[in-house]
């Protein structure tokens, strides 16, 4: 049994087929568009028809029962599997969390790259919108990175608003009372992108993850690297997605989010 008790969403009326689920999601995030790590778009199929989803960020064997208890007809999340660089043999760990889909005709869909991207509904225009910042540029790979303005003066008052906003306290290296203009940000694991951030003239790059080289690339350019956490940073994607599937397609959609610390 799951450890993250819920109360379900009340049902959908109506059912959605899983073909017009499916057709829908990819035609709203792109998904078509992107060349990515992993399959986007339904990766487990499931029953037939839909009328109750779980949004959650990464698709663990914790948020699979989750779903499991709340009757859930799919599972929609950020994270999903069969990542190009992982062992692709179904044992261990894989084997039970697809048992347990299979088990209980539940359906899986990610969105990866996607959910990055969208200028509306993905991480980063959706971390934006959270912390008031404007949005006026992209950059990096697919354009996943966004480029703006906040109304913080320094890089310490930016972290302390992540902090305040996201309730995890984040990880400020380099220059913590440079002035802001402007900044860079691209949610989850995005470090290898700080020099492209660098190169566009960002005074801050804020992202999920940070790697011990881009310590010293921080101090050496003088521009501040904040960390606001991996998971902290890509729960509301998923979720402004949800509500967008309650609102278009009428479904009962409850967003379950499974602590995770990084």
């Amino acid at each position: 049994m799951s450890r993250h008790p819920i109360t379900p969403a009340p049902l959908a009326p109506d059912p959605v087929s899983l073909n017009q689920l499916r057709d829908h999601l990819d035609q709203l995030l792109g998904a078509a568009h992107f060349q990515d790590y992993c399959p986007n778009g339904l990766q487990v199929e499931g029953r037939a028809e839909v009328r109750r989803i779980v949004c959650g960020v990464t698709a663990s064997q914790d948020l699979i029962e989750a779903a499991v208890d709340c009757g859930a007809d799919a599972l929609l999340v950020h994270h999903g599997w069969f990542w190009k660089s992982e062992d692709g043999r179904v044992t261990g760990i894989r084997r039970r969390r697809l048992a347990t889909l299979l088990a209980h005709d539940i359906s899986l869909f990610a969105y990866h790259l996607p959910l990055d991207a969208h200028p509306e509904l993905g991480n980063n225009a959706q971390l934006a919108k959270l912390l008031g910042w404007r949005i006026d540029g992209r950059f990096a790979e697919q354009e996943i990175g966004f480029l703006g303005r906040c109304a913080s003066a320094t890089a310490a008052d930016l972290a302390a608003a992540l902090e305040r906003t996201l309730g995890r306290k984040p990880q400020l290296l380099g220059d913590a009372d440079r002035p802001l203009r402007r900044i860079a940000w691209c949610s989850g694991g995005a470090q290898d992108y700080f020099e492209q951030a660098i190169a566009t003239g960002a005074d801050c790059f804020v992202s999920g993850e940070i790697s011990e080289q881009n310590v010293h690339m921080a101090r050496e350019s003088g521009i501040p690297y904040i960390a606001a956490g991996h998971h902290a940073t890509e729960r509301y994607g998923v979720q402004a997605v949800g509500a967008e599937l309650e609102d278009k397609l009428g479904l009962a959609v409850e967003f379950i989010d499974i602590d995770n610390p990084v």
